[in-house]
């Protein structure tokens, strides 16, 4: 009897619990909806932008620019670090921050000291457990990124960069390419490198444009620079939550069909515990009635 009642008790929290990770299941897939919808809305604004700025460029390749020299006098650069803040959404944290450890270890050895801006509470605690060095831990982001919250750390970036702080700048995120497909990726943010008009999630480009500029290319990018810099920064927040809803919705789903499984196997261990004390109290009965006899 103490057996079947532990099964029963197991049977009932195993239950309790998969009602738990199924209500989390769909949380997510509607965050993931709304959240897929916002990176999908500001994306064909940064292509073009990207576009924009390239065509800029290419025609006149002498243009000086700030955001586009490199500083090779500083040994010094830094990294925006994305992750969550919350856990149960799989290998998600853990893909992004062996990522970043692995883009900070090489420039490590390029003698490259690394300032780290950690976005999310699982970045910034796993690197405290790591004992790892965090210039700027960023917690104030919220669950669906605005551009008003992610446009200071920009300009921040930029400033560094301008002073000749810093000699680049990264972000370390996860690049969302497909439902069936998200990568850690390492942007480099700054210096502004040449970025493809088409989607690299199908490899499709854009037919080229030929455009008449007024004013002069050099005033515009003076404008657009700056831009650019923040838009590519806030699709890699808006792509990051993106990727985090996904892994969360399937993460929970695999939690819940595996409690499924639990609790048919332990239906099956309550019904032959169940048969085992019948067939026994049958024998006990049959026993006695035999001996009366």
């Amino acid at each position: 009897m103490a057996n079947r009642r532990q099964l029963v008790k197991r049977r009932k929290a195993v239950r309790n619990i998969r009602k738990i990770t199924r209500t989390m299941q769909l949380i997510a897939t509607a965050r993931y909806q709304a959240a897929y919808k916002r990176a999908m809305a500001s994306k064909p604004y940064s292509q073009k932008l990207a576009e924009l700025v390239n065509s800029l460029r290419d025609i006149d390749v002498e243009i000086k620019e700030s955001l586009l020299t490199p500083h090779s006098d500083a040994k010094r650069s830094a990294i925006v670090i994305i992750t969550s803040k919350r856990g149960l959404c799989g290998g998600y944290n853990a893909n992004v921050l062996r990522t970043a450890i692995e883009h900070l270890d090489s420039l490590a050895k390029d003698g490259v000291e690394s300032d780290v801006h950690m976005v999310g509470k699982k970045g910034n605690a796993y690197f405290r457990f790591l004992k790892r060095p965090i210039a700027h831990p960023i917690l104030t982001i919220s669950d669906t990124p605005r551009f008003e919250e992610v446009e200071p750390i920009a300009n921040d970036l930029m400033a560094q960069f301008r002073r000749g702080r810093i000699t680049s700048a990264y972000v370390t995120h996860m690049k969302f390419i497909s439902i069936g497909r998200q990568r850690p990726n390492v942007l480099q943010l700054l210096p502004l490198v040449s970025q493809g008009p088409g989607d690299e999630a199908d490899g499709t480009t854009a037919p080229a444009v030929q455009y008449d500029f007024s004013p002069a290319p050099a005033q515009l990018l003076q404008k657009l620079l700056p831009a650019a810099t923040r838009v590519r920064l806030f699709q890699c927040f808006t792509d990051a939550v993106v990727s985090e809803q996904l892994a969360r919705m399937v993460a929970m789903k695999a939690a819940t069909d595996a409690a499924g499984d639990m609790i048919t196997l332990l239906t099956r261990r309550y019904n032959r515990a169940r048969q085992t004390q019948i067939t026994m109290e049958l024998l006990d009965i049959i026993g006695g009635a035999s001996a009366l006899s």
